[in-house]
């Protein structure tokens, strides 16, 4: 099983990029200067979030059935299968949790816009959101390197 950690670092950039973005847009958001910078930053910041994140479970999932298939094919016996998908299962979760509330700090920065929403209440979503995504990348961080030793440990193992 041959293993290149440039697509983990491509998925890691690219939920870093995310989270400047948001960061961005709060900072837009909080000098109430430049509304349409805002919300492009927002929209665009949001959108890159969740695909970031999507793309960090299905890069986990795919990693899991790698180390699945090359346990089977080379007749290996061990927890390599276990240990890979318990660490990959807090990214699942506070994946998701950063994606649903960056979400709604969206889709709510939208009721600001009309009206009928008050600011604070956006802006707090939007904190948490970054916030969330922060914990998203710590544990996506921590799952990736773990995954890599597990990887390693197989390829060993086979060679």
């Amino acid at each position: 099983m041959v293993y290149h950690g440039f697509l983990a670092q491509a998925l890691l950039t690219a939920v870093a990029v995310a989270i400047l973005g948001l960061v961005s847009a709060a900072v837009f958001g909080i000098s109430g200067t430049d509304v349409l910078r805002h919300i492009s930053f927002g929209i665009f910041s949001t959108l890159v979030t969740l695909l970031a994140h999507s793309m960090m479970m299905f890069y986990l999932i795919g990693k899991g059935k790698a180390v699945k298939d090359a346990m089977a094919e080379g007749g290996l016996s061990g927890d390599h299968y276990r240990r890979i998908a318990a660490t990959r299962k807090p990214v699942f979760s506070v994946g998701t949790l950063a994606m649903a509330v960056t979400m709604v700090a969206a889709i709510l920065g939208a009721s600001v816009d009309t009206g009928v929403l008050p600011p604070m209440v956006h802006a707090t979503l939007a904190y948490g959101a970054i916030a969330c995504n922060l914990a998203a990348l710590k544990i996506e961080i921590a799952a990736l390197t773990a995954s890599s030793r597990i990887v390693d440990e197989v390829n060993r193992l086979l060679a």
